[in-house]
């Protein structure tokens, strides 16, 4: 009887996993549980990403009894196993990020000349980048139309479970889940589908009732912090959006609406691959930008002088990860009044996001620079002083992740600067953001048509 090989990548779980289940009806003699070690992922910097994503290898190789694990080029490494075990299939969930389309292009290729199949089913989207067209064929630019054309397509209900799987491993050495320590004050998020599934029910007992009302607020912190389990595929959007469906909310909608602008991006991102590092609008290319330096380093550190940006970047090296709404906020600080480009921050955060999501991160980075898609206009320029007021009126969360300001009144948190004796040991501001302000719009100006 024929056997079939599944090769997990971003999509760790067992529910609602259609390759999967694919993978088990075309090898009734048993599956192996493949992950291949790709050098691309596995090279320098991104030591919190790695430190979680080992974290969540063990968990799910834990699960299944033993994931398979081999290190080396994909193209000769998925082959050399499908050989091994005389599979016929080799079972994935499409990947519709630059590098792993061409990677499964050249693993199908290889495969073939063995006739072996490559079976693409299911992707990590309720909607795989690419079905959601304008009517002249076209992908979206903009989002509201893309959001309505989306839930008019709709999607299918979660697969079945994975139950009683026969998991087998090829004989021969198997390599070890690398290990990558944490680093030094960071707090990693529970890892795994059980904690994912655990997060996302908590939520909506507690939480999606009031969603949109408070998701904006990074003090109470009542966001689904879903994200990273999205990124790694412990959890399916299709679930989520099956459990939403019966609430029938406005603000159950919103949330719909967050897993839609998810599924946006990565549309943009497969429509235009080259805006995964480069600018969607060409136009900002000639716009004169700051080289890095002491402003970059005073940002990554959290020590700008700026409450609510220092905090946000203070959550990313305890938490990997920031709030929603503070991630913007530092964004902008980063672009219009350090005028940094906006590629050095969005680099940043990949490496230090525990949810780095390859799209949403590069075309969030862009909207807040305004060279992207359904793009902020550049001309509006987030002022962090008014965002923390706004958003965080108690001080909770920029006392949470600055100490320095702990005992600072209210009025004063967001502008310490303003007190006859400011605190110690926290640094003024590193910038003027209304002489920043008029910076960024003449530079803007620079390049208008």
């Amino acid at each position: 009887m024929p056997t079939s090989v599944m090769w997990f990548r971003t999509d760790l779980r067992l529910q609602d996993h259609p390759a999967l289940q694919a993978a088990i009806s075309a090898g009734p003699d048993g599956v192996v549980p493949l992950l291949v070690l790709d050098d691309k992922f596995w090279g320098p910097g991104a030591s919190t990403r790695q430190a979680y994503l080992v974290r969540l290898l063990q968990d799910f190789s834990d699960r299944i009894g033993g994931l398979h694990v081999v290190h080396g080029d994909p193209a000769s490494e998925v082959v050399r196993i499908a050989r091994t075990v005389e599979a016929t299939t080799v079972h994935i969930s499409a990947d519709f990020t630059p590098y792993g389309a061409e990677r499964d292009v050249a693993v199908e290729q290889a495969l073939a000349a063995h006739d072996i199949a490559m079976v693409r089913t299911g992707s990590p989207y309720a909607v795989a980048p690419g079905r959601v067209l304008k009517g002249d064929g076209t992908g979206y630019r903009v989002f509201t139309p893309f959001f309505r054309t989306w839930q008019e397509h709709g999607w299918r209900g979660p697969a079945e479970p994975a139950a009683d799987v026969r998991w087998i491993r090829p004989g021969g050495r198997t390599h070890r889940i690398p290990v990558a320590e944490v680093p030094p004050g960071l707090t990693l998020p529970p890892v795994g589908e059980e904690a994912a599934l655990n997060r996302w029910h908590d939520f909506l007992d507690q939480d999606v009732a009031d969603y949109d009302t408070t998701r904006d607020l990074p003090g109470p912190d009542r966001t689904s912090r879903m994200s990273v389990h999205l990124k790694w595929g412990t959890i399916h959007p299709r679930t989520m959006l099956a459990d939403l469906a019966p609430l029938r909310s406005p603000r159950s909608q919103a949330y719909a609406r967050e897993l839609a602008f998810r599924e946006f991006y990565a549309d943009v991102l497969h429509h235009r691959p080259d805006s995964a590092f480069g600018y969607y609008n060409r136009a900002f290319e000639a716009m004169d930008y700051d080289e890095p330096g002491d402003g970059l380093d005073a940002w990554k550190t959290g020590q700008t002088g700026i409450p609510i940006v220092d905090a946000g970047m203070r959550q990313l090296l305890g938490e990997g990860w920031i709030h929603n709404r503070v991630r913007m906020i530092v964004a902008s600080f980063l672009v219009k009044d350090l005028h940094v480009e906006w590629q050095h921050g969005a680099r940043h955060f990949l490496d230090l996001l525990v949810d780095a999501d390859l799209a949403s991160n590069q075309h969030g980075w862009q909207w807040v620079a305004g060279c992207g898609t359904d793009a902020s206009p550049y001309f509006r320029i987030f002022n962090p002083m008014t965002q923390g007021k706004k958003f965080d009126p108690d001080g909770e969360y920029v006392r949470r992740w600055v100490p320095e300001l702990a005992e600072v009144p209210s009025r004063h948190v967001h502008t310490p600067w303003e007190l006859a004796d400011p605190p110690a040991g926290y640094p003024a501001p590193i910038v003027d953001h209304a002489e920043e302000r008029r910076e960024a719009l003449r530079r803007y100006d620079s390049i208008r048509p």
